[in-house]
């Protein structure tokens, strides 16, 4: 799959903004950090990774958050959601939402329907397997008990990185019903924040403004909560041997095919100006 460049001016406009010399709580460390950790999770919303460069990926996610937050607060709950919400939001202007004719072109010959059932299952199968990745590392990591601190950092990037293969989704999702996400990447960035948080179809009349500036509001606050209900969920992940890579997988799996169908039901009963379709 082509991915295609963030423009410069729309990397700046999404970027967080700190006081000169300082880091706030839950920004990133740095633009080069920030710029690492898109292209992680970039990666791995890919319909093909292989499992093991899957584990390298979310490994690569553990030593950014490592690296942001420190070994203290690797067991607060709060810190975490805190870094997987400002990681979505950052990331989120850089997910690759591919067209409708791409994505007619990757899957030739499907009606809407069929081509929706299409997208929702495979990225089943990419969030399924992200869950079974993170169950491996945790394998290892209750094994190596010295290193067993990443545990809770380790679930937190596989949380961003199946967050991103559902708003892709989403994307696509509106390509294929004829409501493609326009706007600046702040503004698709944002429609597909609120859809996932809302889990319903993007309302194109309140597309609009910047992420920084929306995500100073309550939709914050719906994210993070959707967030941590998701974070609680995939704690399971981190169950002894091979049995969280099994289970992490099976609820990641369900949970897409579940969001996936909302959004689709959503989008089939409104119209391309967002008001629901009233039948008669």
């Amino acid at each position: 799959m082509v991915q295609q460049p963030v423009p410069a001016d729309e990397a700046a406009e999404n970027a967080p903004v700190q006081p000169e010399g300082q880091a706030g709580p839950g920004s990133l460390a740095g633009p080069a950090d920030e710029a690492e950790l898109s292209r992680a999770v970039v990666a791995l919303t890919g319909d093909d990774v292989p499992v093991q460069d899957r584990r390298r990926l979310l490994g690569r996610l553990v030593r950014l958050e490592i690296g942001e937050r420190g070994v203290k607060d690797l067991f607060r709950p709060r810190k975490a959601i805190g870094w997987v919400t400002d990681s979505v939001t950052s990331v989120a202007p850089h997910i690759p939402v591919r067209d409708l004719d791409t994505l007619r072109a990757h899957y030739p010959g499907l009606d809407a329907d069929a081509l929706a059932e299409r997208l929702i299952r495979n990225a089943a199968r990419v969030t399924a397997g992200i869950g079974a990745a993170g169950g491996g590392v945790a394998a290892v990591e209750w094994v190596a008990t010295p290193t067993l601190l990443s545990a809770p950092v380790l679930l937190a990037a596989e949380t961003v990185a199946v967050v991103a293969v559902e708003m892709k989704l989403i994307g696509e999702l509106h390509a294929v019903y004829g409501r493609p996400i326009s706007g600046t990447g702040g503004q698709r960035a944002l429609a597909l924040i609120q859809a996932w948080a809302e889990r319903r179809g993007i309302n194109p009349l309140r597309v609009g403004g910047s992420v920084a500036a929306a995500m100073g509001t309550a939709l914050r606050k719906e994210l993070r909560d959707r967030l941590l209900k998701r974070f609680g969920r995939n704690l399971s992940t981190m169950g002894p041997f091979l049995t969280g890579a099994a289970v992490g997988g099976f609820l990641n799996r369900r949970a897409t095919l579940g969001l996936g169908d909302d959004i689709r039901k959503d989008l089939k009963n409104t119209g391309p100006d967002g008001q629901r379709v009233i039948e008669a």
